[in-house]
């Protein structure tokens, strides 16, 4: 079974690089990544993208799996950025048509999947959700990803969970999730307590808290505390057996995990939460295991 290109996207940078379904692990030397401007015009995203996914090469019989953030129609391609922040010049653009114009051959296909969904979906394939079936995926970093899946579909819509399956809309102390829960409100809150932390990103703020500092540590707890509270009501309704958590702000898990526990109360007793086994390849897998098992491309019409 040949190797499966996968293209990942994000508003800072995109990664292409190739997944082995035989093991559904990241072939050795394969990853490329650029930068890229989430503000610039369309233009200079797509050919960014295009530049990226070439290095990996992917033939004229290939699936190119593309993970991207919403909002987005996955099953057209086309963008439903508005007003989001990040890739607004590709609203209304038909994005698989356009990558499909820049690469050379072009692909026999190209599937999309939401990003957080990708992720949810390579934890349950190769990673820490391995044999569970009830699994909530969320990433922390620059807002707060998520994944309900049920034996590998994503389920977006029902009683059972948030609206389009996306946490990030949840409300906690009557404010949006990611006014807690996210780099921008971490490092804000550091910023009100350490004024000197100005310019310090979550990242940042997570590494000063491992070393010893106190404030820090006080706004991680703070933000872990929160998502718990907000996350627990709905964990409950899924059913879950498993909450996998990933993102770049799990590199202080041992910080994070015990005031998210807290935060979920008696959930916490119903199921096992974990850290993410390999955060830096897992969405990769999830795409390209979406593409492969997949008629048509995505879910997720949101972020």
């Amino acid at each position: 079974m040949t190797s499966c290109p996968v293209l990942e996207v994000g508003g800072t940078h995109v990664q292409a690089s190739r997944v082995d379904p035989a093991g559904w692990r990241l072939l050795p030397s394969s990853t490329h990544r650029l930068a890229l401007d989430g503000g610039g015009s369309a233009s200079a995203i797509v050919a960014a993208l295009a530049s990226c996914a070439g290095q990996i090469r992917p033939g004229a019989s290939e699936t190119l799996a593309v993970a991207i953030p919403g909002p987005f129609d996955y099953r057209n391609g086309i963008g439903r950025f508005r007003d989001v922040g990040k890739f607004d010049a590709l609203a209304g653009l038909d994005l698989r048509a356009a990558l499909t114009a820049r690469l050379r051959p072009p692909p026999r296909r190209i599937a999309f999947v939401n990003d957080a969904d990708a992720f949810g979906l390579g934890e349950w394939v190769a990673g820490a959700a391995r044999g569970r079936r009830r699994v909530v995926a969320i990433t922390l970093g620059t807002g707060v990803g998520s994944a309900f899946l049920d034996a590998g579909t994503a389920v977006s819509a029902g009683p059972s969970v948030p609206p389009g399956g996306h946490v990030y809309r949840l409300l906690i102390d009557g404010r949006p999730l990611e006014e807690t829960v996210s780099n921008r409100a971490i490092a804000a809150a550091y910023r009100a307590r350490v004024p000197a932390g100005d310019g310090l990103d979550a990242g940042a703020v997570a590494a000063r808290a491992v070393a010893g500092d106190a404030a820090a540590s006080a706004v991680l707890e703070t933000a872990c505390l929160r998502l718990g509270q907000a996350l627990a009501p709905w964990l409950a309704r899924f059913g879950a057996e498993l909450l996998v958590v990933g993102g770049g702000l799990t590199a202080s898990w041992s910080l994070l995990a015990g005031p998210l526990r807290r935060g979920l109360g008696a959930v916490a007793a119903e199921l096992d939460v974990v850290r993410s086994e390999d955060s830096g390849t897992s969405a990769a897998v999830g795409a390209a295991w979406h593409a492969r098992h997949s008629d048509w491309d995505g879910e997720h019409d949101g972020s």
